[in-house]
């Protein structure tokens, strides 16, 4: 493969428990839930502590105060968690050549070819205690020669540790562990293996990647590939996609506000369900119109971190309304969700209940399956049968 890689994995320990451990020490080695109300609100993030009782993100509020009734629960910061990760991303952006920001609290870097100069794990040792050191946050890393490997290793280290995989060692390493380790293997995926008598990696390195491709057909090579530590995926550099954006230009001027807002949640809904395909979350939301004159204005918002419709539709609506007095005719509109970060529906948790988070996962599920639009709110049904062009920028 020419050069051997040295790829780490790092991720911040209970990343929002930690930075609510700093402005609260109190909290220190007690079982602390992170989330919405008691009464209908879900679990963003628990503590280790509260983890021994079974608790784990995405359960029921309610749930959780049943097995471990005497946690403490904490309402969710959104300013402190993205001032937190903005100074670790500072730390290293300003150390390492080559990294990935993948969501609020983990990241890739790609220390390949330094070992020229360093020691790499002894470098990304010091770069993981001047973190601990200039943040007060707990964090573990992992390395080896790819992203997976190095993501698994990750895990074996928590809590606050580091874990090296020579190169060469990385079949071995994997054989003994259970096959939901690897990343992205779904429960169903995993359930079919266990029904072939594979539980470990070891029992799915034996396995012919015939065998594998007949049952999962592409995702075959995918599963035969990361049983066997083989991973070529590269460190997209932390200056990939940061906004997506769609608008509309009207046959004939428009001054209605009902087709205006009509489409804007159309177009919205669309946004929204392509960020959470894509497993990302916009931190601002901003709006663009185009008058009659070809004059045109663009508002925004900076937003708590979602990709939830119900926080960006009144957001939308709002915004119309600063832009636009109701009276001069506009030819095109639209809306554009930037400031994206990878992380999943988790990080909206804190104002959302359990209800809505399974409409959304049924609702992606229904447009993944039959195309976009299939489902989608009432608001933006009228017009739900045409189709947009988003454009993407990078």
């Amino acid at each position: 493969m020419g050069t051997k890689r040295n790829i780490v994995h790092i991720d911040l320990d209970t990343f929002f428990v930690s930075v609510e451990r700093k402005f609260d020490p109190s909290l220190i080695g007690k079982p602390v839930l992170i989330g919405g109300s008691a009464d209908r609100g879900v679990v963003a993030a628990c503590s280790y502590e509260a983890r021994k009782f079974g608790i784990h993100s995405a359960m029921p509020m309610k749930t959780a105060m049943r097995l471990c009734p005497h946690a403490t629960v904490v309402r969710g910061t959104h300013g402190r968690y993205g001032e937190a990760s903005r100074e670790v991303t500072q730390i290293i952006h300003d150390t390492v050549p080559l990294y990935q920001k993948t969501s609020v609290d983990e990241f890739y870097i790609d220390l390949t070819g330094m070992d020229r100069f360093h020691d790499c794990y002894k470098f990304a040792g010091e770069l993981r205690q001047k973190i601990i050191r200039q943040t007060g946050l707990p964090i573990s890393f992992g390395m080896s020669s790819g992203k997976t490997v190095s993501k698994i290793a990750t895990g074996l280290a928590k809590p606050n540790g580091q874990l090296l995989v020579p190169h060469g060692t990385e079949k071995a390493f994997l054989a003994p562990l259970p096959i939901k380790k690897i990343p992205m293997l779904g429960e169903k995926t995993c359930q079919k293996l266990y029904s072939y008598g594979i539980e470990k990696i070891a029992d799915l390195q034996r396995v012919d990647l015939k065998f594998l491709n007949a049952i999962f057909g592409k995702a075959g090579l995918y599963i035969y590939e990361k049983a066997h530590g083989i991973d070529h995926a590269e460190i997209v550099p932390h200056s990939d996609r940061k906004s997506i954006s769609q608008d509309h230009t009207f046959e004939s001027n428009v001054t209605e506000i009902r087709t205006l807002e009509t489409m804007l949640t159309s177009m919205t809904e669309e946004l929204a369900g392509k960020l959470r395909r894509e497993n990302k979350v916009a931190g601002c939301l901003s709006i663009k119109i185009r008058f009659g004159n070809f004059e045109t204005h663009t508002v925004q918002e900076k937003i708590a971190l979602t990709a939830a419709e119900h926080i960006l539709l009144p957001g939308v609506k709002n915004l119309l309304k600063k832009a636009w007095n109701g009276h001069r005719p506009i030819r095109l509109i639209g809306v554009k969700l930037s400031n994206l970060c990878t992380g999943s529906y988790q990080i909206n948790l804190f104002e959302d209940n359990e209800e809505k988070i399974k409409l959304y996962q049924a609702m992606d599920q229904i447009n993944f399956k039959f195309g976009d639009k299939t489902v989608c709110r009432a608001g933006g049904m009228e017009i739900g049968t045409r189709n947009f062009n988003p454009f993407m920028k990078g």
